[in-house]
């Protein structure tokens, strides 16, 4: 008999949680991805943000604790925004914080003036070269990036293929430097995230309805205009989902600047490395970060705001 109502009580339980999941799986859904960005992202940046108004100590971990416990109930709040100030008065930070966005802001350029008549030649290829020419944009892919990197510092160094080259052809006469400078940086960059332009703007060119572009041009407008009227305007959410894809990655580049820059080009994933690593200043690493943060997902809730605001009316 005890074994009988055992049963028949887990019985009820196991009925009552399988109502309850059918009355709450969309909740339990959109809880899921929720819990990953708060123990993925939520909880590491409040980390970082803890450590950035600390202060630095000769110790391990090299910084103070937020709360200190003394002789009373509640314990002490030890926290200091001077390494925000420090970040503002010294001009290394914020010359770097521009070069980076700089940086990031023309390689983001080239890469929608590369990628979308790429873009634009795959989706209005024949079926069998489409594919082809998707499996060519996702081929490096394939191969490591430190390896591709690599790559390009045999392409461009003094002695490399591209000076070979132009020394075989005539149009130099001694080698010039390409590895190490600011142009390095920039191939590099446009290299490596270029596919990250391609292929949102070939998911959304793909969708467009070119019967819109016929009716355009029986209608008197020049291919140009029917591009800018039409086309562009139509294609707008890929540029800005393969824009910001680009930009902020690029922005936090680290391994580009630091192999093909040689570290004569300053940009903040650099500075942000040599803080924890070489100088050992968490605080002021771990302010680098926040700020580089929020310089980013300012701008997209903005942008996210207005078209909020737009999609409204």
């Amino acid at each position: 008999m005890p074994e009988t109502q055992l049963t028949t009580t887990q019985a009820g339980f196991v009925e009552k949680v399988f109502e309850w999941l059918q009355r709450n799986w969309a909740k339990l859904i959109i809880a899921i991805p929720f819990a990953w960005l708060l123990f993925f992202f939520l909880a590491p940046f409040f980390i970082v943000l803890k450590i950035s108004v600390a202060e630095l100590l000769i110790a391990s971990p090299p910084f103070t604790n937020l709360l200190e416990w003394g002789d009373g109930i509640l314990p002490s709040v030890s926290a200091s925004i001077d390494n925000y100030a420090y970040l503002w008065q010294d001009p290394l930070y914020v010359r770097t914080y521009l070069n980076s966005l700089q940086i990031a802001a023309v390689c983001t350029a080239i890469c929608l003036l590369i990628a979308y008549p790429m873009a634009y030649a795959i989706v209005r290829a024949p079926g069998n070269m489409k594919l082809i020419l998707l499996l060519l944009i996702m081929l490096p892919f394939w191969s490591s990036f430190l390896l591709r990197v690599y790559a390009w510092m045999g392409l461009l160094a003094d002695q490399g293929t591209i000076n070979d080259l132009l020394l075989w052809i005539g149009l130099i006469d001694k080698p010039i430097r390409l590895l190490y400078t600011e142009f390095a940086v920039y191939v590099g960059i446009v290299y490596t995230y270029l596919p990250f332009m391609i292929l949102p703007l070939y998911a959304n060119i793909e969708k467009l309805d070119f019967s819109l572009n016929d009716a355009a041009a029986d209608l008197g407008a020049r291919p140009a205009a029917t591009f800018f009227t039409v086309t562009l305007p139509l294609t707008w959410p890929g540029i800005v989902a393969g824009c910001l894809l680009v930009f902020i990655p690029a922005t936090g580049e680290f391994v580009i600047p630091d192999l093909l820059g040689g570290g004569n080009v300053l940009m903040i994933g650099r500075v942000l490395s040599s803080e924890f690593n070489a100088n050992h200043d968490w605080p002021v690493a771990s302010a680098v970060a926040v700020v580089l943060l929020l310089v980013l997902v300012i701008p997209m809730m903005l942008y996210h705001r207005i078209q909020a605001r737009e999609g409204a009316y």
